[in-house]
């Protein structure tokens, strides 16, 4: 069994209560996005009319954590981050990057009072209190039902 079969069953092991699934399906995408969006604050410098900030930076990496996971699971996961960054853009560009911050700040803290809620009715705690690596597994957990549904291999 590979790394990636391994740790998405680990993980699967404390997210067996329907409604802490239905919690994380709705929260793990936004956690998700609400730290996109506080990254994405964080300007680091202009190239050629583009501005880098340090979500990209770091989406990069976790974009190849991903491609070691998984290749296959690497490509939906960068298709859900790169909508992340079209939501960051156009919220920065219709509204402020203050918005863009505190809306992430609020939908980061709702959203993880839930997923503890949901462990509470598991009765397990959250997988990354075992290991910190499981906060990039939650995205790729769900990526993997998507695929599964769909029936393509990852």
């Amino acid at each position: 069994m590979s790394t990636i079969h391994n740790l998405l069953a680990e993980y699967g092991e404390s997210h067996q209560n329907e409604l802490n699934k239905v919690i994380h399906w709705i929260c793990v995408p936004l956690i998700f996005w609400s730290i996109t969006a506080l990254l994405w604050a964080v300007k680091l410098f202009t190239f050629q009319d583009i501005e880098v900030n340090l979500c990209m930076v770091i989406l990069l990496l976790v974009w190849l954590y991903y491609i070691k996971l998984s290749p296959s699971l690497s490509l939906g996961l960068l298709l859900f981050a790169l909508a992340c960054l079209g939501v960051n853009h156009w919220i920065e560009s219709n509204f402020s990057t203050q918005t863009l911050v505190i809306s992430a700040i609020i939908i980061f803290i709702i959203s993880w009072i839930f997923q503890f809620y949901g462990h509470k009715v598991e009765g397990k705690k959250p997988s990354f209190l075992k290991d910190l690596q499981f906060l990039l597994i939650g995205p790729a957990w769900l990526m993997h039902f998507i695929y599964n549904r769909l029936g393509i291999k990852w």
